[in-house]
């Protein structure tokens, strides 16, 4: 069933132009019904108005000859979108706490850790105050 859904879908959109064909889909096919997805009620639309036309091209294909009608759906196709990539900052106090806590301890993974996350603070900006020579 899935080989002949595909032959008829190939079939279709070889058959109409490239703007619409990108959007046609064969849902499947039940009791001489030929279900058609398309992600736009405009494409939906221009397919009402095409019906007879497809149904014609369709009987060409072999295998298809008892299909009386199409079953048109729409079936938005939202885009996926990427989660906000959530950033940590570290203040210069919670570096310090860290370093702290690293210090007390003898040479480990943890201590190693511990100065790894803490060189991860944000350096505050300098102020360059040398107007007083």
């Amino acid at each position: 069933m899935a080989t002949l859904i595909e032959r008829a879908q190939n079939h279709l959109r070889r058959q109409l132009p490239p703007d619409v064909a990108e959007h046609l889909y064969v849902g499947g096919y039940r009791n001489g019904v030929l279900t058609l997805i398309t992600d736009r009620a405009a494409w939906l639309t221009w397919l009402r108005y095409e019906q007879p036309r497809l149904l014609a091209l369709l009987h060409q294909l072999p295998g298809f000859e008892a299909v009386m009608k199409f079953s048109l759906k729409v079936r938005p196709i939202r885009p996926v979108k990427a989660l906000p990539r959530q950033t940590r900052r570290l203040s210069p106090a919670g570096a310090d706490a860290l370093s702290h806590c690293a210090e007390g301890l003898e040479d480990s993974p943890l201590k190693r850790s511990l100065n790894r996350l803490a060189s991860h603070a944000q350096i505050a900006p300098e102020s360059n105050d040398d107007s007083a020579t």
